[in-house]
């Protein structure tokens, strides 16, 4: 008896790049929550100890402002047009890699491990904004 097959589609770019910017997203914040219960992490937040730096509205709106974009960036993936769509996300794609890189040098192995994660889907990101299809020229 042959087994049925199965209808499959073809996903559009944009929707695979506003997936992983979801999947990096959710994979920012489980990191960050599971860093809270780390031994003295919720205590050095109440002493002042912010995400990076002490603890003043200037700091917290750079961490806002660094967490804020690659959220955006789900919806901007369907909503820029297709090369501004591809130049922002091969250069966030990039850029958060970076930081990631940067972040997890000493970290708990947990964090280390979401890290590899998230860098593995911003490169994921770049890659798939870089490959972009084209529409081939009809002279």
């Amino acid at each position: 008896m042959a087994l049925p097959s199965f209808e499959d589609h073809p996903v559009p770019v944009r929707l695979k790049l506003a997936a992983l910017w979801t999947s990096l997203m959710s994979c920012y914040i489980y990191g960050d929550y599971f860093g809270l219960y780390v031994p003295g992490k919720l205590q050095g937040v109440l002493n002042g100890d912010g995400p990076i730096g002490p603890t003043s509205q200037g700091t917290l709106v750079g961490a806002s402002m660094l967490l804020a974009a690659p959220a955006l960036m789900i919806a901007l993936s369907l909503l820029l047009p297709v090369r501004a769509c591809r130049i922002v996300t091969i250069i966030l794609g990039i850029f958060y890699t970076l930081v990631m890189a940067a972040t997890m040098t000493d970290a708990w192995w947990f964090y280390k491990a979401m890290g590899v994660i998230e860098m593995t889907i911003s490169l994921i990101t770049v890659g798939l904004a870089w490959r972009w299809p084209r529409v081939a020229s009809t002279v």
